[in-house]
């Protein structure tokens, strides 16, 4: 693979916090950053010229259903809700993934290098997400990280799911029956599993436990006063977790500051309506990074564009963040809460070669554009 010099950007590391943006050089080999400074030479190297430009690492969209959901068809297509059981853990959302769908080419147009990929939400245990790049044929071969999290989601989308079949859950008393039960059964045969109880094997209690033991996140869809259940029972069994979607958080944000999980924000366009979409508190997204929440903004795509990201940066900096904070919640945050910020997220040696080139600013400028996206070490879009 040849060896690239990107040289003289103004580089947006998204290393230390605060730390300023300057001109400087990234040497990328091998698909990834070997080397970040001011002023790097190496000769025979391919030499792109980002003067004037922002070089940002790729950015990454936390919640998406690209793939699953297919909505350009006469009758859309649903790969990615189970909704035979209320707990559909171990359903692997790379199974349902059409690493065709054309949403993929918008978003890495756009700088979206890498997503989230997420089952659900139909039921209360949706299935395993996982993070894969946005470019490729294959997506095993896309794959960065499976499972990624243990999608899980409240409210409405499973209590109306199993309502219309007149069996449990079909109120949010039986959401979060379903929730606490099923994860002390997961406890229980994570118990017995440790003590050499035998056992009958449960492909959807498996599915469980890396969250139990700490090495994956719950992802929960919840809005306004679900997320109250959401934190008591993360709380109770002791798994990482973030709040998806969040619309209403501005209520409770005392509680969210003192569970210490995070918050994947959006889609912030979406539009007001009765029920779970009543409160979208876009100024929510500044209250809790004041606050010290690691906050990711998401697009919930292909239910809003890809491209929609750019407006959901723009709210979020109409409302009073920081331009170079709202850029935290789309490159090293959702790495963090992903556990891929030694990959992803941001510009420094030894990270993949992610890297986008920008004329403009993302989430201020209203005409900014993507001029050059490379995965992995390759030029995959450029104008």
């Amino acid at each position: 693979m040849d060896r690239i010099l990107i040289k003289g950007g103004l580089l947006h590391t998204m290393q230390d916090e605060g730390e300023p943006v300057f001109t400087g050089d990234i040497l990328v080999e091998n698909g990834k950053i070997v080397e970040v400074a001011a002023s790097i030479e190496a000769p025979g190297a391919k030499i792109i010229n980002a003067s004037g430009l922002h070089v940002l690492p790729g950015l990454i969209d936390a919640h998406s259903h690209i793939g699953l959901f297919d909505f350009n068809h006469d009758k859309s297509v649903d790969d990615a809700n189970e909704m035979t059981d209320p707990v559909s853990a171990a359903m692997d959302a790379r199974y349902g993934m059409n690493p065709k769908a054309r949403e993929l080419k918008v978003a890495y147009e756009h700088g979206i290098t890498s997503m989230l990929f997420t089952p659900g939400s139909g039921d209360v245990f949706c299935g395993q997400p996982f993070v894969a790049k946005t470019y490729g044929d294959n997506i095993f071969d896309m794959t960065v990280k499976a499972p990624a999290a243990v999608k899980i989601a409240l409210g409405g989308n499973p209590k109306n799911t199993f309502g219309d079949l007149k069996r449990l859950p079909m109120t949010r008393m039986g959401v979060a029956h379903v929730l606490w039960d099923t994860f002390r059964r997961a406890k229980k045969y994570l118990d017995n599993k440790n003590n050499g109880v035998e056992q009958d094997y449960d492909a959807h209690l498996e599915a469980i436990l890396p969250a139990l033991r700490g090495e994956i996140p719950c992802k929960i869809h919840c809005t306004q006063y679900d997320m109250l259940t959401a934190i008591e029972v993360a709380k109770a069994f002791g798994v990482k977790f973030s709040l998806e979607h969040a619309w209403g958080a501005s209520d409770y944000l005392e509680e969210i500051v003192e569970s210490g999980c995070d918050i994947c924000y959006g889609p912030i366009a979406t539009y007001r309506s009765p029920g779970e979409r009543r409160k979208v508190d876009v100024e929510a997204v500044k209250m809790l990074d004041d606050r010290g929440v690691n906050v990711a903004i998401i697009t919930d795509s292909p239910i809003l564009s890809e491209e929609s990201l750019y407006h959901h940066m723009g709210e979020a900096v109409r409302e009073g963040l920081e331009p170079e904070r709202v850029l935290r919640m789309v490159t090293i945050n959702p790495a963090r809460q992903l556990g891929l910020e030694q990959r992803l997220g941001n510009l420094a040696p030894g990270r993949d070669a992610d890297i986008i080139l920008v004329k403009g600013r993302l989430g201020l400028d209203t005409d900014a554009k993507v001029q050059l996206t490379m995965i992995d070490g390759s030029i995959v879009y450029q104008i």
